[in-house]
């Protein structure tokens, strides 16, 4: 094991370390090379008296490079912080040297402008989080008040440097101010592109998408170049200006967020390289440099965030859009929302497919179409009635209404209405529930209960006559006690396999079993036959049959006495185009059996029970051997 390791360590690095390696590179070379470039291009762009840059890009480099990788879980936050840091160092330094500041000046410079990335972006992932974006206009708050914080305490930083160092007559304030400005613009403005450019190069633009980008920032660029060229004192140059806004508002809405942040960089590079360079309306005498300068500051501030809160308001709809439409199409429930005029403007999947129509076939069309008459002449009631007078009588909960579907067949539905307010238009949300399943349930259930009374009505209605004929039969209370609860419980062993069923049908082996089990044992009765089913019908008369056989043979018959044996077998007969279900019951070995036996409620409901409630025949003998039946019972082609 210790071998492995050593030889591990010895050979090339791990992954991870490959990645932070790679990381530090990159860093570097993003700092190394845009914060130079940036740097470079910003001291081209200075303030007098004390050679402030104007705009200082580079501040928006170093920060945005910060907040962009930083976020990302798989490059450690420390690593991702001293790399852009010293890449920053470094490039400062080389920077202002090639300037005419001093290698004291531009270290100082350099400490305050890495000091002023990492504080900004501390303090972005301290009151953001990791989750930090620009699509959240909280998220944009805290950016813009990150970015005061920050450039407010390196002003300090840098305006002590430039005293000390390289400027020593200029008044610190204005020096403060200066350094402030252009940083803070320089953040505000170029920040959010580096933010931007990360996701749109992990999530491949679609082609058209990107043209259109495209054309829209160099639409931007033509418009404010025409708005520093023009005249002050021409009336039309409203125009370009207004115009100018508009398509920040269109990049904005359509495009992806970092053309919006070009857009804004385009403007601002415009704006101070006119000013810096007297081109255009900014060549004009009258006013100061000083006041150019500020007035300029001000437009790029007020231009980036017109840019920075619209790119955070459209992309917070379209993630509450992408949510909501995911939500409605999880929803099982048909949902529909219309207009005050009843022009449907949405529809969830579920709700066109409880109609028939696709999501297409129904937006834009009145919601009447999903209604019979008279339903569409009461909706334009209850709708006009409700806007006049406020009268909610289509507002509320859960009410009973009939759909119609696309084929034309109708349907009951459950309707809930609610009324909401967007962008001062009165919308109408219903929620549905088609009733259809809810409906045959319940006529189902009334079938049953219907069912139900009567099978119970018909129970007790046997009950009392089983009672009145077994007290006639019965010499003493306790025979008549006997005699009506064995009777009874026949009954429920019958109803009982009857409910396992469903009250579909029962196997006759199963019957035969369950009637003879309180008597049966291995060696007195012999039970034989192919498995037929019997409806309900034919289970309650042969069980009540079964059981008076059964009751008479252990009161008199072979199952009174040690020996007797009782034999039930059953077998299917032709009967021309019927089938004939024959059952014989046979007792042996019994006592002996009386020629002919007194007629009894017995005996008379196994010779006309069969009969009367299933058309077939019985023949009960009582020979002297035992006791024997045959019962015929008519069963089709089962």
């Amino acid at each position: 094991m210790l071998q492995v390791r050593r030889e591990q360590a010895q050979g090339w690095p791990s992954e991870h370390v490959r990645s932070v390696l790679a990381l530090i590179g990159l860093a570097v070379t993003i700092c190394g090379a845009y914060y130079f470039l940036a740097a470079r291009l910003s001291l081209v762009l200075q303030t007098e008296p004390d050679g402030v840059a104007v705009f200082w890009p580079a501040a928006g480099v170093s920060s945005g490079i910060l907040m962009a990788l930083g976020r990302d879980a798989r490059w450690p936050i420390a690593v991702v912080r001293w790399s852009v840091a010293v890449g920053v160092i470094a490039a400062t330094i080389i920077a202002n040297l090639t300037s005419d500041r001093t290698i004291w000046a531009s270290s100082a410079f350099a400490l305050c402008n890495a000091g002023e990335a990492l504080l900004v972006a501390w303090l972005i992932k301290r009151y953001a989080g990791r989750d930090f974006s620009l699509a959240r206009m909280r998220h944009v708050v805290v950016f813009l008040g990150a970015t005061i914080v920050g450039t407010t305490i390196s002003g300090v930083g840098g305006a002590l440097a430039y005293k000390l160092l390289h400027s020593p007559d200029v008044p610190a304030v204005i020096t403060w101010g200066h350094w402030f400005a252009s940083d803070a613009i320089g953040i505000i403005t170029v920040a959010p592109m580096m933010i931007w450019l990360v996701p749109m190069v992990r999530v491949r633009t679609p082609r058209l998408q990107l043209v259109e980008g495209i054309m829209g920032v160099a639409a931007v660029a033509a418009t404010t170049v025409a708005i520093i060229s023009l005249s002050p004192e021409l009336w039309w140059e409203i125009v370009p200006v207004e115009l100018l806004f508009l398509l920040v508002l269109w990049l904005s809405a359509r495009c992806r967020p970092v053309f919006t942040s070009a857009a804004i960089f385009v403007i601002s590079v415009t704006i101070v390289g006119a000013i810096t360079f007297d081109l255009g309306r900014f060549s004009k005498v009258g006013a100061t440099t000083d006041v150019r300068i500020w007035e300029s500051q001000v437009g790029i501030l007020g231009v980036t965030l017109y840019g920075l809160f619209l790119t955070a308001v459209f992309a917070e709809r379209r993630r509450h859009a992408v949510v909501m439409r995911t939500v409605l199409d999880a929803v099982q429930e048909p949902i529909i929302t219309i207009d005050h005029e009843g022009i449907v403007t949405d529809v969830n999947p579920a709700a066109a497919r409880v109609f028939g129509y696709s999501q297409e076939e129904i937006i834009g069309r009145n919601v009447k179409m999903l209604m019979p008459e008279p339903y569409r002449r009461e909706h334009d009631g209850y709708l006009s009635a409700y806007l006049r007078t406020g009268q909610a009588k289509v507002i509320g909960s859960e009410r009973e209404v009939t759909g119609q579907r696309k084929d034309g067949s109708t349907f009951p539905m459950e309707l809930a209405v609610s009324e909401m307010v967007m962008s001062r238009r009165r919308m109408f949300v219903g929620v549905s529930r088609d009733l259809t399943e809810r409906k045959l349930h319940e006529q189902h259930q009334e079938l049953l209960v219907a069912e139900l009374d009567h099978r119970v009505k018909n129970i007790l209605a046997e009950v009392a006559v089983v009672a009145v004929s077994t007290r006639q039969d019965s010499q003493s209370i306790d025979e008549f006690l006997r005699s009506l609860n064995g009777r009874i419980q026949s009954m429920a062993a019958a109803h009982t396999l009857l409910s396992k069923s469903g009250w579909q049908s029962i196997g006759l082996d199963a019957l035969v079993h369950n009637q003879l089990a309180p008597y049966a044992t291995d060696k007195n009765v012999t039970i034989s036959g192919t498995d037929i089913m019997l409806t309900a019908a034919e289970v309650e008369a042969v069980a009540k049959v079964l059981h008076e056989l059964v009751t008479n043979a252990a009161k008199h018959g072979a199952l009174s006495i040690s020996g007797g044996r009782v034999s039930v077998n059953w077998d299917r007969k032709p009967n021309g185009d019927r089938t004939n279900l024959s059952i014989v019951w046979q007792e042996r070995d019994g006592p002996t059996v009386k020629s002919e036996a007194q007629s009894s409620y017995g005996t008379n409901l196994i010779r006309d029970l069969i009969p009367h409630e299933l058309g077939g025949k019985v023949d009960l003998m009582f020979a002297s051997q035992g006791v024997s039946c045959r019962i015929e019972i008519p069963i089709g082609q089962a």
